[in-house]
């Protein structure tokens, strides 16, 4: 691999005025010396990134970053801005600017360079030499770490460059040793062992002296006093290393064991389970959930933010000693919910309602498709009355191919029977982890039991998730805790959940219910349309998403007691989800020039995926170009939606694409609809993206492209 930065990628006279045109100014010299292939498509997966959370750092630092398609190899370039350019961290504008770019899929090298680069930025003597360096090829050379800032007269020492591979700022040899040396990148963590502790000049000698053979009477050599710290931070890169960088140093003056486990965003190695058990206090600096946090329970223990550990770790190390003096220790730590370990301390409670849902969908949908493209198969085997066959248990005839169609029958429909508890048992498991699963499953079988359908399902994982978390914030005596996740918890809940589901929501939901597959039933003329052409907004607006998810379970749950009207929205939606991916398949195809060569290759993929129904095919091309593409999808989904409805097409299967058109009621007018669908976000897609183009599709056409506007990717 070519290093990681050379001269060619410094520029010491920075003259962009925003962020935007910084990253511009960087990426050009990046395109220029090979490293990346396409400046328009990088720019944007920058300000895609840059959307997500500002990148600026305290002390004048900006380090826009992104992994991209249109990058060769890892690569850093530097600019130092005279006058500052604001990147949105809260102590003003940043002078120091280091875009980093890594290819798609490079995470370990991603990482790798932010980390070790957010270690270096808090050693004050290097960003010195950064500021105060004159020769771009000295510079790139301080950042790679091939020379001490210090050897050249007139510049500042700076003992900790940034090496190219998961190195940190020098430290004494005994830190060195102290350094676990196959950690993966983002985490480090000392040994348990006294001997490999850093030395403490303060301490009494008996914690570094052999005691005396003269005097046997004397105590042995105290252990030092350990702690095991968590960091992480929203985007888990910059000030997750710099505060793990920040708390070892001062463990390091201290004479404390100092090991840290830094939860990045390519999830993180756990520190060594008896480091966890020796430790005497724990410090958590973070501004994200910490995971499996219940590992630190019942110890000594100081919660705060990330910048906390950053600003002043000293005082963070004396805290949680003066805890453990007291015999101050944390209560037993109740584990986040699988949809909540990695949501931001932000997140609002419709963000987590959204999770909580999808999850439970996410679970019910490989039970739609095994179920569903079994009975669909029966039916085509066998015909539409192949649901009155006896029982296979009963009569099966090997040579008979209506027994065949009828075992496939049946066993979908026992599949199929699982939808409604599976929904309401993950639901419940992504509120409360395992504990909310049985009373998630039983009052999603209550449900079925009362025909109260999908939305009961819904309706009792929500309440069972509920009830589990009140359940889990009650008081507990210690010696019932053992028998809480496996007695208590699923005995008071499930109670609960059976009481509210059969005594007190369950029959106005099974009302409801019965309400709307009635009005299904009924839909004719322009309610079909209208209703066609909203569920073919909803399965393109987020191409996968939550919405698309909601108009894909309402379909679903229609099947469970299909009826015309049910069948037809299935039709609906599954025509309109295969929209996008056909649609930019022959976008591509028609004007390839509007599309970059890694789309083009997106573009073939994606014929086969949106035959198939899988309207992920399409994202891709959203993410690159969201406001030319999503609006052109919903525009091409909402026709097929709604001409699906007006022709009277009808599906049984909840899946399968083109591959189930046999099973479709007017087969012909159903693929004339997503054709026509097809046909509308082509033609959009192809005419915003010619209004838009300028020459950008090939940088070596470009010599405007310094000027031209920045793709922000949604």
């Amino acid at each position: 691999m070519s290093e990681l930065i050379t001269a060619e990628l410094v520029d010491l006279d920075l003259s962009a005025e925003t962020k935007d045109a910084a990253a511009r100014s960087l990426a050009e010299r990046m395109v220029a010396h090979g490293r990346v292939t396409d400046l328009e498509g990088f720019l944007a997966d920058v300000a895609a990134r840059e959307a997500q959370m500002p990148t600026g750092l305290d002390g004048g630092i900006g380090i826009p970053h992104c992994r991209s398609t249109h990058v060769t190899e890892p690569t850093l370039a530097f600019g130092r801005s005279a006058s500052g350019i604001d990147f949105g961290a809260p102590d003003g504008p940043a002078d120091l600017i280091f875009l980093i770019a890594a290819p798609a899929g490079g995470d370990a090298d991603h990482l790798s360079i932010l980390s070790t680069l957010a270690r270096s930025l808090m050693d004050e003597s290097f960003t010195g030499a950064l500021r105060s360096a004159t020769e771009p090829q000295r510079t790139a050379a301080l950042i790679r770490g091939d020379e001490p800032a210090g050897e050249p007269a007139g510049e500042p020492s700076a003992q900790a460059p940034v090496p190219e591979k998961d190195a940190r700022p020098e430290k004494a040899p005994e830190a060195e040793e102290a350094t676990v040396p196959d950690a993966s990148p983002g985490t480090t963590a000392t040994p348990t062992d006294a001997t490999a502790a850093p030395a403490d000049t303060t301490a009494p000698a008996a914690a570094t002296e052999a005691p005396s053979a003269a005097a046997p009477e004397a105590a042995p050599a105290a252990a030092p006093f350990r702690i095991v710290a968590i960091t992480s931070c929203p985007t888990g890169i910059a000030h997750t290393y710099m505060a793990a960088e920040s708390l070892e140093k001062a463990g390091q003056a201290a004479g404390v064991e100092v090991s840290v486990e830094t939860q990045g965003s390519a999830g993180f190695k756990r520190l060594d389970p008896q480091l966890v058990r020796d430790a005497d206090g724990v410090i958590f600096a973070h501004d994200v959930e910490v995971r499996e946090k219940e590992r630190f329970a019942g110890k000594p223990t100081v919660d705060v933010g990330v910048k906390a550990g950053i600003n002043r770790p000293a005082e963070l190390i004396a805290e949680v000693r003066q805890k453990a003096e007291r015999g101050e220790v944390s209560g037993p730590a109740r584990a986040a919910a699988p949809m909540d370990r990695d949501a931001e301390t932000g997140d609002g409670f419709a963000t987590r309602l959204r999770k909580w849902l999808m999850t439970g969908v996410s679970y019910m949908v490989p039970f739609v498709a095994a179920g569903g493209l079994l009975i669909a198969l029966a039916f085509a085997i066998g015909g539409y009355t192949i649901n009155k066959a006896p029982s296979v248990a009963e009569h099966f005839v090997w040579t008979d191919s209506t027994s065949w169609a009828a075992l496939l029958f049946q066993i979908g429909s026992v599949a199929f029977g699982f939808l409604v508890p599976v929904l309401a048992g993950f639901i419940a498991y992504g509120m409360a982890d395992r504990p909310g699963l049985v009373p998630g499953f039983v009052g999603g079988a209550i449900a079925l039991t009362i025909n109260a359908g999908f939305l009961g399902g819904l309706i009792a994982g929500l309440i069972a998730g509920a009830v589990v978390m009140t359940i889990q914030r009650v008081a507990i005596p210690p010696v019932l805790r053992g028998i809480m996740p496996v007695v208590v918890i699923p005995l008071i809940s499930s109670a609960i959940v059976g009481f509210l589901m059969f005594l007190v929501v369950g029959k106005p939901i099974a009302a409801l219910q019965k309400g709307l597959t009635d009005w299904l039933s009924g839909l004719t003329g322009a309610n079909a349309i209208i209703l066609g052409a909203l569920l073919g907004l909803m399965m393109c607006f987020d191409l996968g998403g939550p919405l698309n998810k909601v108009a894909y379970a309402f379909a679903v749950g229609g099947l469970a007691n299909p009826n015309e009207g049910s069948l037809k929205v299935m039709a609906a939606v599954m025509a309109a989800g295969m929209v996008p991916p056909l649609a930019m398949a022959l976008a591509t195809t028609v004007r390839g020039r509007l599309f970059t060569k890694a789309e083009r290759e997106n573009g073939k993929a994606a014929w086969v995926l949106g035959a198939s129904f899988i309207t992920e095919g399409a994202i891709p091309f959203a993410a690159a170009d969201p406001l030319r593409v999503i609006p052109s999808a919903m525009a091409g989904g909402a026709v097929t939606g709604a001409l699906s409805m007006m022709f009277g097409c009808t599906l049984r299967a909840p899946h399968g694409g083109i591959f189930v058109v046999p099973l479709i009621g007017q087969p012909f007018l159903y693929l004339l609809a997503i054709a026509a669908g097809t046909g509308v976000t082509a033609v959009l897609v192809i005419l915003l993206k010619g209004l838009r183009r300028t020459s950008h599709t090939r940088v070596a056409d470009s010599p405007a492209d310094g000027e031209a506007e920045v793709t922000v990717a949604a």
